[in-house]
């Protein structure tokens, strides 16, 4: 005779395909801040978040909106953008004194070279000790925009200069 229900509903969250609870739990039992990076059409946008008591509380973030005050104007959503955005995550951590981070991709697909992983390679450069492996990581000639027309890399070294005389 059967006592309970034999189906358990999951979290809402879980069914709609936003939250792994499992990995999750994992990362805040670290007690590591978070990197997370989200890439939409328009824009790349990375934040360091860490849990408190009453939910995740966003340290800081990185947009690639910020980077046309700095100077960029070309299109907000490539790999150099996906770079820099990271690169300027990373600068604002080094000024919070945030030494450590975890990656969390969520349910972002895992692709060698991919923007996310610009990103990483973006904060790392800056000097936040994030665990990877660096295979992952796209060519350096991606990163300064080799495979796009226009004077990306010189952009993208102005940039970068603006980003170390900010922060």
């Amino acid at each position: 005779m059967a006592t309970g229900p034999k189906y358990k509903v999951k979290f809402r969250r879980e069914r709609e395909g936003k939250t792994n609870y499992r990995k999750r739990l994992a990362m805040l039992k670290s007690n590591v801040p978070r990197m997370i990076v989200r890439i939409s059409n328009k824009n790349v946008l990375c934040q360091m978040i860490i849990h408190g008591e009453t939910g995740d509380k966003i340290l800081f973030s990185g947009s690639s909106k910020e980077l046309v005050k700095l100077g960029w104007s070309s299109a907000r959503c490539n790999l150099p953008v996906a770079y820099l955005t990271g690169y300027l995550c990373g600068k604002k951590a080094k000024k919070a004194k945030v030494e450590k981070a975890i990656l969390d991709l969520g349910f972002t697909d895992v692709i060698k070279g991919s923007r996310v992983f610009a990103s990483l390679k973006g904060a790392v450069d800056a000097g936040v000790d994030i665990p990877h492996d660096a295979s992952v990581f796209p060519p350096q000639e991606r990163i300064e925009g080799a495979h796009m027309k226009g004077e990306t890399k010189s952009k993208m070294i102005a940039v970068k200069k603006a980003i170390d005389s900010k922060f």
